[in-house]
């Protein structure tokens, strides 16, 4: 498990978009080959040898990382990225899922509840000009995305700030969950597969989760391809629990055809 960050840490991180996106591909090209030298990032990222020092410098100032003679290696998991890091990914398929799970929601009165996530932040931008909806989110992400529009109630829960999701966690925020009704729960996901059911690298936040679908009347997963047949630490729902996954076309065909045989309605977009 990675480390806390500090605001002004996630702030650092996510820089310049452009910046976010090659630290992100550092992580991702350490994350495989366990050690890289900085003259093979020098090639792979087309940048000069003092712009990856930086990078590597704050990414092992992190924890993400190890800084090596003339390179970086791995630090334990680099599962779980910053939130400030997350958002540089696949960004295309997760705006066409956001796109389709805001058009399954009702557009007269309603009340949803939002994981925290990039795919869900996506979801709350598409949502922003519905009227008369009320969301339940743990993110503070997302309460920022929907506060100014007026005609968007949002609803907090209370909880432990978790620095790398800016989730809030814990009794609190399970009591809140457990004290409200909603139409719709739509959670994002760092794996789902029809063996594990939907899962996520932090136990604490996956308690949190799982009360919010306990309360929800369906449950829609929206996730890239890159999570489906994956499994992580803790489970937030059952595969039984889901009603609805969307995904784009990049997800393992075989896994899907398992969460439809489970009784899950898979849309591919």
């Amino acid at each position: 498990m990675v480390t806390a960050y500090s605001s002004s840490t996630v702030a650092e991180l996510g820089g310049s978009p452009k910046r976010s996106r090659r630290m992100a591909g550092i992580l991702d090209t350490i994350a495989e080959r366990g050690e890289i030298s900085l003259a093979e990032l020098a090639t792979q990222f087309d940048s000069s040898a003092a712009t990856l020092r930086r990078d590597l410098t704050v990414l092992a100032d992190q924890g993400l990382i190890i800084r090596t003679h003339g390179g970086a290696k791995a630090a334990g998991s680099l599962a779980e990225r910053p939130v400030s890091l997350r958002d540089t990914r696949f960004q295309e398929a997760k705006r066409r899922i956001a796109r389709a799970a805001a058009a399954h929601i009702p557009r007269e009165r309603n009340a949803i509840a939002l994981s925290g996530g990039t795919t869900t932040a996506g979801v709350a931008r598409e949502l922003v000009n519905h009227s008369d909806l009320t969301i339940v989110t743990n993110s503070l992400s997302i309460a920022s995305l929907a506060a100014p529009y007026p005609r968007l109630r949002v609803v907090m829960t209370g909880g432990i700030l978790r620095p790398q999701s800016l989730e809030l966690v814990g009794v609190l925020a399970e009591g809140t969950f457990n004290a409200v009704n909603v139409g719709t729960a739509i959670l994002g996901a760092d794996g789902f597969s029809a063996a594990a059911g939907v899962t996520t690298h932090d136990e604490t936040e996956a308690r949190t989760n799982h009360a919010m679908v306990a309360k929800a009347q369906r449950t829609i997963v929206v996730a890239d391809g890159s999570k489906i047949g994956e499994a992580a630490l803790a489970q937030m729902a059952e595969t039984t629990s889901v009603t609805m996954l969307i995904t784009d076309d990049s997800a393992d065909p075989e896994e899907l055809e398992k969460l439809r045989a489970a009784g899950v309605t898979v849309v591919v977009v």
